[in-house]
């Protein structure tokens, strides 16, 4: 497949937010995106339109949420809080980029993104037991300049990984060898009065120090929307089809973990939202699975993301942009990422699985 150019800027941000206090940490991420912000705001003020969400059931949806972080984390509150106020804008604004999932779900307008995830454990290139992950963030090209590489230090855990303009977390690996990766998944019953799932995330990652830890937290938070965590540690591994109808897990078949947008446990799958994520969900989770299984197991992590590289003819796991589909239906791979808990590493790629060799990757370690 021949790589394809996706809008890019050209020194993608790096922040760095180091502080005991969450709420001087989110000041300083704040500080640091005090352009980008806003821009993100613009940008999913036109999504929500599109989805025919006024902005005051968005501001209503954004208060609810922050009333809801705040009893279950008051230490992610002030977080978004400490974020509004260093980029200088209203606080339920930055509220609304962290619920945007949920608030999107209000639409069938502005159906959701197509990411792949893989997590394997097995042998290195030199024989050792080893697990890593690696997977594709798909998301609307018009967001592509407006995610940025993070360091959070400073929390019970530090960690590392990628997020949004504004957003708390999403995917990333922190100081204890915690690694998570994040997919986005639907059912009928999803809303909003429950902890977004990118605070969710974040919150995951600053204080889970095994795949042990970051399951108790899951299942004691307040749910009322849909994701996907593949957690896993250095002996560890598990999915999660996280929902308003519960939590559900799924263990590694034959050393590995695939992910891609529906529900793989029958619970939750009885409410999916099939009409937004099938069949094409289901075709490259078996496009994928097939590949593996065909495949010499992948030691490296860039052996790992070549199972992603698709072209012509074949599933969109690679995913490029269509630039003849209106806003909202522009999807772009605008990101890959490889997670490794025994390094407490991130590697993060400003692309699709097919640049690998022509871009390089950003490497981030918590500790």
């Amino acid at each position: 497949m021949t790589p394809t150019l996706i809008p890019r800027p050209e020194h993608r941000p790096h922040v760095e937010a180091a502080a005991t206090d969450p709420h001087d940490r989110g000041v300083t991420r704040g500080e640091r995106l005090r352009d980008g912000i806003p821009a993100a705001i613009e940008v999913y003020d036109r999504l929500f339109a599109l989805g025919g969400i006024s902005t005051a059931q968005v501001r209503q949806d954004a208060e609810r949420a922050l009333d809801t972080i705040g009893a279950f984390r008051p230490a992610a509150h002030a977080e978004i809080e400490g974020i509004a106020r260093g980029a200088r804008v209203e606080q339920w604004r930055v509220a609304a980029l962290n619920a945007r999932t949920e608030i999107l779900a209000r639409s069938a307008a502005v159906p959701p993104g197509e990411c792949t995830t893989i997590v394997r454990r097995g042998p290195g290139c030199e024989g050792a037991p080893r697990t890593f992950g690696v997977q594709t963030w798909d998301w609307h090209v018009e967001l592509s300049a407006l995610w940025h590489t993070l360091e959070s230090r400073g929390g019970a855990h530090d960690f590392v990984g990628l997020t949004e303009n504004g957003i708390l977390g999403k995917m990333g690996v922190n100081s204890a060898g915690l690694a998570l990766h994040f997919n986005i998944l639907g059912h009928v019953r999803d809303g909003i009065g429950g902890i977004p799932m990118h605070v969710l995330a974040a919150i995951v990652l600053e204080e889970a120090g095994s795949v042990a830890e970051a399951v108790e937290i899951v299942r004691g938070a307040p749910l009322a929307s849909s994701g996907s965590f593949a957690l896993f540690d250095e002996t560890d591994a598990v999915l999660l089809d996280m929902s308003p109808v519960g939590v559900f897990e799924t263990r590694p078949e034959h050393g590995t973990l695939l992910r891609t947008n529906h529900f793989l446990t029958p619970v939750p799958g009885e409410g999916e939202k099939t009409w937004l994520y099938q069949p094409d969900s289901g075709q490259r989770y078996d496009f994928v699975r097939a590949r593996l299984a065909s495949w010499q197991p992948p030691a490296t992590v860039d052996d790992l993301a070549a199972c992603l590289v698709t072209g012509e003819d074949e599933p969109p796991v690679t995913c490029l942009p269509d630039p003849d589909k209106p806003l909202g239906q522009r999807w772009a791979s605008l990101a890959t990422i490889a997670l490794e808990p025994a390094t407490r590493t991130a590697r993060i790629l400003d692309g699709t699985p097919a640049d690998i060799g022509s871009r390089d990757w950003r490497v981030l370690t918590a500790g």
